[in-house]
């Protein structure tokens, strides 16, 4: 009788011991992915996306994914290949997923959760808004200009919609931060560095974090944004570029000037008898930690023949970027003018990330969007 009552009892002090610990459940459907690998990844604020579980799915594609919850509201994705599904998870919840292969990003049912309906709703407004663009776009009724005036009215519709219609009076909703954060070609909608409007409104979401989930990670990352945009709208600010006619002859390239991670200067025409790879990127941009993986591929291997990379970063938030080049062996500046710096209008750069291939006597040789093939071009260089 003893042993079954101290049994009776271990049993149930497991059973609160497990209890104790509150999790999410992400679970549901996939049609027609048969033999294929589910992934959820979590979408972190200084790591960046980390698979944290997956799975093979069977003919069904049913799935079930349950983690820990970590006390505040946090972002996740489940993924096939190139197709997404962005999640929220505030607490202890369960949401239900309903999609089929061919129309896997754009295409589910949500079940469970209103700040998950709410994000698809953005993944639709946002593919929508693309759509519009590309028409837009590839009308050659218009001249350049006109077309141009007429993607950024496009934009400018798109956020007041987003403003009045998710935002507005829902300020602490974690689909309110997601919205602040939506990129369209590399491009952050919201951008507060340059926009008094988008400030306002990041604030506010930053001001109704704070109340409601004090000291969090993205709370503080809100707060750094504000800070620096506000810092970056004073008028006496500036960045003084060295575009003198005749050294831009002299070099071949524009040259730059931007501060490193201990606030440094270093000057791009200072790598002159290297080869260098100019990148303007900015580290929270989607597949960041494969280009960065790419780049020390290329760094490794050409490093001791005098090979070298200047990277110009924009990101909005500078703690953040200092966070993820902290560790990068090579020269990492960070750009305060984001996405409106003078540089990028002189290298013509349309999308992020740009390269550019400089030789050895800082000429200018190569233009390109990724680092597909480019061995061959830095090898002829060396």
């Amino acid at each position: 009788m003893m042993k079954k009552l101290l049994t009776f009892l271990l049993f149930a002090a497991l059973l609160c011991g497990c209890r104790q610990k509150d999790t999410f459940c992400i679970e549901g459907n996939i049609t027609g992915a048969a033999d294929t690998v589910l992934y959820l990844e979590h979408l972190t604020l200084g790591d960046g996306i980390i698979a944290i579980d997956s799975i093979r799915l069977k003919e069904d594609g049913a799935f079930c994914f349950r983690k820990e919850t970590v006390g505040n509201p946090e972002f996740y994705r489940l993924r096939i290949g190139g197709q997404g599904i962005n999640l929220a998870i505030d607490s202890t919840e369960t949401v239900r997923i309903k999609a089929d292969i061919e129309n896997m990003s754009f295409g589910y049912e949500v079940e469970g959760s209103s700040v998950c309906d709410t994000i698809h709703l953005l993944s639709l407004k946002l593919a929508d808004l693309e759509r519009q663009i590309r028409r837009v776009s590839d009308d050659r009724n218009y001249t350049i200009q006109e077309r141009s005036d007429m993607i950024e009215q496009l934009i400018r519709d798109y956020k007041t919609d987003v403003e009045m219609e998710i935002i507005q009076n829902r300020y602490g909703a974690t689909y309110s931060y997601f919205a602040c954060f939506q990129m369209l070609g590399g491009r952050l909608l919201f951008n507060p560095m340059n926009d008094k409007n988008d400030l306002a409104w990041i604030r506010a979401v930053a001001n109704a974090w704070d109340q409601k989930y004090p000291g969090c990670q993205r709370t503080q990352n809100l707060f750094n944004i504000v800070t620096e945009a506000r810092r970056n709208q004073t008028p006496s600010r500036k960045i003084v570029l060295n575009i003198d006619g005749e050294k831009v002859k002299e070099l071949g390239i524009i040259d730059m000037t931007f501060p490193d991670i201990n606030g440094t200067p270093q000057t791009l025409s200072n790598l002159k008898g290297k080869v260098i790879l100019l990148d303007f990127t900015a580290f929270c941009m989607e597949g960041n930690q494969e280009r960065t993986l790419q780049l020390r591929e290329l760094y490794n291997k050409y490093h001791t023949r005098g090979f070298e990379i200047y990277q110009v970063s924009i990101d909005p938030d500078r703690h953040f970027w200092t966070q993820r080049c902290e560790h990068l062996p090579w020269v990492c500046v960070y750009c305060e003018e984001g996405l409106d710096s003078d540089m990028l209008k002189l290298y013509q750069v349309q999308e992020l990330p740009t390269y550019f291939l400089i030789d050895r006597n800082c000429d200018l040789q190569l233009r390109m969007e990724t680092t597909s093939d480019i061995r061959k071009a830095i090898e002829a260089l060396l």
